[in-house]
């Protein structure tokens, strides 16, 4: 097959949380509160909902930055701290967003590189904000990466079609002629069932199918293997 892109994920496929942040994130909150902080997938949605997200998504970088300052605004609320709480609000915000809080896989660069030497057009389709560009230039993939589609200005999130559809057009190609990876398996599928040559991602897991991989290289492997046929 001759393949004219490829398209990424971001988290857990690209970059993963930095720790040290997290450590520092988690310790200063609990500096202030007194209590353990417990950070978990419905807080964190009972949050989005008290700082107000948007249901159709945020369109700007100004609105997610008022997003977010609201948000720890309400976080600070929840945990109980309530002295300073704009100030507080504030320092978590500038060290938290698109500053250093998000690490590269030690393969990113080097299978960036593979693609970009060889032609391929490269881009990135992700259920997140319009930061998603800022995020990942600051890792220093701007110079890779073609494209960016993000979840919250198309208004559809993965596996809708029309995320995927999208990111297609923003390269001028067609699902065929396209390779994507991702670490959801059913965002994987998603793209599958579309017509992409898709991988799911699962970096510390049992082989799930043929299309189960435990680090990009595979993907280099996978097309050197292509290409021999």
């Amino acid at each position: 097959m001759n393949y004219k892109a490829i398209f990424f994920d971001r988290d857990g496929t690209l970059t993963y949380g930095n720790k040290e942040k997290m450590k520092w994130y988690r310790e200063i909150v609990e500096e202030w509160s007194k209590n353990k902080l417990e950070l978990d997938y419905d807080k964190m949605m009972v949050l989005f909902d008290l700082a107000g997200y948007p249901k159709i998504g945020l369109k700007s970088i100004e609105q997610e930055k008022d997003f977010w300052k609201r948000y720890y605004e309400e976080l600070l609320k929840y945990e109980g701290v309530f002295e300073s709480i704009k100030e507080k609000a504030e320092l978590l915000f500038s060290e938290l967003w698109c500053n250093n809080d998000r690490d590269l896989y030690e393969e990113v660069i080097e299978v960036m590189e593979y693609f970009k030497i060889r032609g391929y057009k490269i881009g990135i389709i992700s259920d997140t904000s319009p930061s998603l560009q800022i995020s990942l230039e600051n890792l220093g993939l701007g110079k890779y990466i073609d494209s960016y589609t993000c979840s919250d200005l198309v208004g559809a999130m993965k596996p809708d079609p029309l995320i995927y559809n999208t990111a297609l057009k923003s390269l001028n190609v067609s699902a065929e002629e396209s390779l994507y990876v991702d670490d959801y398996d059913i965002e994987a599928d998603g793209a599958r069932v579309l017509g992409f040559t898709s991988f799911h991602i699962k970096r510390n897991g049992e082989k799930e199918s043929e299309w189960t991989i435990k680090s990009l290289k595979e993907i280099v492997e996978y097309v050197e293997r292509e290409s021999e046929k």
